[in-house]
């Protein structure tokens, strides 16, 4: 057994390599002709010799190397390799100037940025910066506790923001989920917060989908007195049912009347980033009815490049709140029917009552419908039935706003 005195006077001779001074367990202490001391244990590794290094003499002295021989035997006993395990460690030490809440959350967010939509981006960077970082930014990742992050989320459902409180509980998991996969933390504490707030029910953009009732709105847009875009804009939103952003910031570049059809640009849809940038174009088969509008229409707006300009500039298209203020004008508020409440109109009744293929049906709605194996249908596809179905379904529409008995009481066999 070595003495502390031992240790501390021991030299190498110039001569040789190196001298060893062995204490028990495995455990020496090497001398280099320099004078520099360094602890090692001899440890057997799957039947092979080799050592694991346990630190510098004086500043791991005796007592201290022996500890750790002791714990080193533990973990092998444990079966834990303590090679492995110290290399490990070293690791953890070497990012520990980037365990910050704020560090790896930068780090999260530009990893992950770049594959998101810029919409995307530009929320979950919000919901960091303003609901996360000034609270949680300067602590450690792994040292904060869930009931620091729920107070913190607490605050955002207090401002009875439900969904953004969800939505920042999940940029959160988000966020200590790479914190674990990168070694900064031990567990993802945003999973033990579920349950812990208010559950948010999404709310459905409001739709009317009885065919009586929605009679009585066609007649209601076709009698509506405002101006002659928005008036437009109102009579092919129900007819095309395209998501509104995608209406009223349509260019007259995407149209071909001749051939009766609108392209919509794919970085215009609502993809991600690869979608928008690599994805196909979303086709848009234009009934009869909806040429003759928008031929009207060109004589008004055809010298720009937007068929919806807004009033205060032919560059900027009509507001998100230009066609649900003239709804409301109409009597019908978002509680009772929505501009994109029509998308679920005419899938309920192109489905229920005129009785179409819901693939074509959702190829239309430009979702990516999947397959038994998974595969996505591409948006562009069932052209052909889709020029049938939205001929017919600008036709049905008519026959609604004329009340026609007959089909008022179509009915599903």
């Amino acid at each position: 057994m070595l003495t502390d005195a031992q240790c501390r006077n021991a030299n190498c001779p110039p001569e040789k390599k190196r001298v060893r001074l062995t204490d028990s367990g495995g455990l020496y202490l090497e001398i280099s002709p320099n004078g520099r001391k360094r602890w090692f244990q001899k440890l057997y590794i799957d039947g092979k010799e080799t050592r694991l290094a346990l630190g510098s003499y004086p500043a791991v002295g005796l007592t201290a190397a022996r500890r750790a021989r002791d714990a080193a035997k533990v973990q092998k006993a444990d079966g834990v390799n303590p090679i492995q395990a110290r290399k490990l460690e070293k690791i953890k030490q070497a990012v520990s100037e980037g365990e910050t809440f704020e560090h790896v959350a930068r780090e999260w967010y530009n990893q992950k940025s770049p594959q998101w939509s810029g919409h995307h981006q530009t929320r979950e960077l919000r919901n960091l910066e303003k609901d996360l970082l000034p609270w949680l930014g300067k602590r450690r990742a792994g040292e904060i506790e869930p009931v620091e992050l729920l107070i913190h989320v607490r605050k955002v459902e207090a401002r009875g923001s439900l969904d953004v409180a969800h939505r920042v509980l999940s940029t959160a998991r988000a966020v200590f989920g790479f914190a674990v996969a990168t070694g900064r933390a031990q567990r993802n504490i945003a999973i033990d917060l579920k349950g812990a707030l208010t559950p948010h029910r999404g709310h459905h953009f409001a739709a009317i989908t009885d065919p009586v009732k929605f009679g009585e709105l066609m007649r209601a847009i076709r009698s509506y007195k405002g101006g002659l875009v928005v008036r437009a804009a109102l009579q092919l939103a129900p007819m095309l049912f395209q998501r509104p952003t995608e209406l009223r910031a349509a260019e007259w570049s995407e149209f071909d009347l001749d051939n009766a059809l609108w392209t919509i640009q794919a970085k215009r849809m609502k993809r991600n980033r690869d979608g928008k940038e690599f994805g196909e174009p979303h086709l848009v088969p234009l009934p009869t009815q909806a040429v003759e509008i928008l031929r009207d229409l060109h004589y008004l707006t055809g010298n720009g490049n937007l068929l919806f300009p807004g009033e205060k500039s032919r560059t900027i298209p009509i507001s998100d709140n230009t066609l649900r203020a003239a709804l409301q004008t109409l009597g019908y508020g978002s509680a009772v029917q929505t501009v994109h409440g029509f998308r679920a109109t005419a899938r309920t009744l192109l489905d229920e009552v005129l009785e179409f293929d819901p693939l074509v049906i959702e190829a239309q709605l430009a979702h990516a419908v999947r397959d038994a194996n998974g595969r996505a249908y591409n948006r562009t596809t069932y052209l052909k039935q889709r020029q049938a179905m939205m001929q017919r379904w600008a036709d049905y529409l008519d026959q609604l706003a004329a009340g026609d008995s007959k089909v008022l009481k179509l009915k599903r066999a």
